[in-house]
């Protein structure tokens, strides 16, 4: 599988400025879910999907050095810069590349399992959660951050252009064969797997221009709305007239927008 292929959104300097935008806006909402789920010093985390490691960096310095954090991807690129981030912090971080279906994880040596916007890219998600379950010891705990309902993604004031690319992404996850609302399943999922859900909330997010979480969803916009066009459900044009309805909006004080619905799901075993 090529590297383009592997992320959706590519890997290149673009996306990793991208992801530490995303990172600064849930950095909080995630920091929150691991108070919940009693993360703390000298355990073993596994940081699933973790990207150029924004979150494992910071799980590792919860852990300490008598604690590791695991941060599996199947990306060389954000593995290798993981490496590097190990290698100039000398955090307790065990960096594993790897398709979390082919994942290899011991029985019970896992105190907890953090992931964000991994199971939605995956088309068996409840699989990957079982083998991270059989992995957790006792007690362990899993903090889900995922999609609860994309199509509460909106601006007010609509416009036409950027409502109809907003859609055309939407309409790219439906037609995938994975489920962008997996958020809204996990629940199930999980008490299928006879672990007891202890938290679980809404984080919604509603952006004005100018605001970090503004940035968020405009980054994503200039990185995905092209790829549709080589997708095939737009065109560049269409990519233009979206680009140039968001630069409207930016104008426009009183302008927001509505992110996609997330949820967070605490699971204990």
């Amino acid at each position: 599988m090529s590297e383009q292929n592997t992320y959706i959104l590519g890997t290149d300097q673009e996306e990793l400025t991208r992801l530490k935008i995303q990172h600064m806006v849930w950095s909080s909402e995630a920091k929150r879910g691991w108070d919940l789920a009693g993360f703390k010093i000298g355990q073993t985390i596994l940081d699933l999907g973790c990207g150029p490691g924004y979150c494992t960096t910071e799980l590792a310095k919860i852990v300490g050095k008598t604690g590791k954090v695991i941060g599996v991807d199947r990306s060389e690129a954000f593995i290798k810069y993981l490496h590097h981030i190990r290698e100039s912090t000398q955090l307790s971080i065990e960096p594993c590349l790897a398709d979390f279906d082919t994942l290899s994880l011991d029985t019970e040596s896992l105190d907890g399992m953090y992931c964000r916007w991994a199971l939605a890219w995956v088309p068996k998600p409840k699989e990957i959660l079982k083998k991270i379950k059989d992995a957790l010891r006792p007690g362990g705990q899993m903090v889900i951050h995922e999609y609860y309902n994309f199509s509460t993604h909106q601006t007010k004031p609509e416009r036409p252009a950027l409502k109809k690319a907003i859609g055309a992404a939407l309409k790219s996850f439906n037609e995938s064969d994975c489920e962008i609302n997996v958020g809204s399943y996990i629940p199930q999922f999980v008490e299928a797997l006879n672990m007891k859900v202890t938290h679980i909330r809404l984080m919604p997010k509603l952006a004005r221009p100018g605001s970090m979480e503004w940035e968020w969803p405009k980054t994503w916009y200039h990185s995905y709305f092209p790829r549709l066009v080589t997708m095939g459900y737009l065109n560049t044009q269409d990519v233009k007239n979206a680009i140039r309805d968001l630069g409207s909006l930016e104008k426009l004080s009183y302008t927001t927008l509505s992110c996609p619905m997330m949820v967070e799901v605490i699971a204990e075993k």
